[in-house]
């Protein structure tokens, strides 16, 4: 029998979402990796388990991880079902529809149709009557967006989501989604970008609009599939993603240039006392801009190294200058 730990709230950071009531930790726990068949269970529950004691309260997921699909969210229900059953309401737990799921035109996408089915079918897979946050994982070309989002202002409506937030939105798509939603009267609550030291785009105008708009935001591979680890630092080691040619991460894409600038600023994060992905969160998370960022974890060990970063999260302006000669800031 799982008993959390009774010091688990006392050194993680939590950050108010936006201008919601609503606070996440500065580390919250992604699923799209390592929860599925192809893992040991054991191993998935020591993750959660720990993950839960060092203060990591936000367990994000969408209806497509796995592999195969569905696979992370039943993962998860198992989990709950077995270790955190009294702790539901200490913990904020997130899911997502705008990616393929079934065959057929209402199988992905941003309809009325879709994205409803798609959270009745998430909730059954976790063994749970709402979730805390439901996104629109990605907006849809074809589907007019007041219909997207008054699905996600249903989903409130019927008691399925606390909250309702975007993924993958431009800036003024974003500014759209949040007129429409406060008519509405469901705030948009939060934006899920991808964030990384080596993709910077959020600083080109998505950054400037949550800010105005008081809308939270949690980055998403702000690690950048793993090349801000030290993995990568001897050029492409054996067994990585890089390695199989990943669609998420293309060996292509790791050229020397790329390799001296992961040197370089695993030498800065060194002279923090940080290893390089410490750094790559903490940069992520710099000036409290940012609410939460996303953090994956293939065991116990690798959870620990990321949940540190929260130890040194303030940069000074000769460090800052240093990583944008490095890595070229946006806009």
């Amino acid at each position: 029998m799982y008993t959390a730990h009774p010091d688990r709230y006392a050194d993680m950071p939590y950050r108010r979402t936006g201008r919601s009531g609503l606070k996440l930790p500065a580390l919250s726990l992604g699923l799209w990796h390592n929860f599925g068949p192809d893992r040991p269970v054991e191993t998935q529950r020591q993750i959660l388990r720990r993950a839960f004691d060092l203060g990591v309260t936000h367990f994000d997921l969408a209806n497509n991880y796995g592999p195969p699909p569905g696979a992370a969210e039943s993962a998860l229900g198992a989990a709950l079902k077995a270790d955190f059953g009294s702790y539901r309401d200490e913990l904020i737990i997130s899911t997502k529809a705008g990616y393929l799921m079934w065959p057929g035109p209402y199988g992905e996408w941003g309809s009325r149709k879709y994205l409803l089915s798609s959270l009745d079918q998430s909730l059954g897979r976790m063994g749970l009557d709402h979730v805390d946050i439901f996104y629109s994982h990605r907006p849809d070309p074809e589907t007019p967006l007041e219909e997207t989002m008054g699905a996600l202002h249903s989903a409130v409506q019927q008691g399925k989501a606390l909250y309702v937030g975007v993924s993958n939105y431009s800036p003024e798509q974003t500014r759209e989604a949040a007129r429409i939603l406060g008519e509405l009267g469901t705030p948009l609550l939060i934006h899920q970008p991808r964030y990384s030291m080596l993709d910077r785009r959020p600083e080109e105008g998505l950054l400037d609009a949550l800010d105005e708009l008081q809308v939270g935001s949690i980055a998403y591979s702000p690690l950048e599939q793993g090349l801000l680890t030290s993995r990568y630092l001897d050029g492409i080691p054996e067994g990585s993603r890089a390695a199989s040619d990943s669609p998420f991460l293309n060996s292509d894409a790791v050229t020397e240039d790329l390799v001296q600038q992961l040197r370089a600023l695993d030498d800065i994060a060194k002279s923090r006392g940080q290893s390089l992905a410490q750094l790559a969160l903490a940069w992520v998370l710099r000036g409290g801009r940012v609410t939460s960022a996303l953090i994956g974890a293939s065991s116990v060990q690798q959870l620990e190294d990321s949940v540190a970063a929260t130890r040194a999260l303030d940069f000074d302006s000769d460090e800052l200058a240093r990583i944008d000669a490095i890595v070229g800031a946006a806009g």
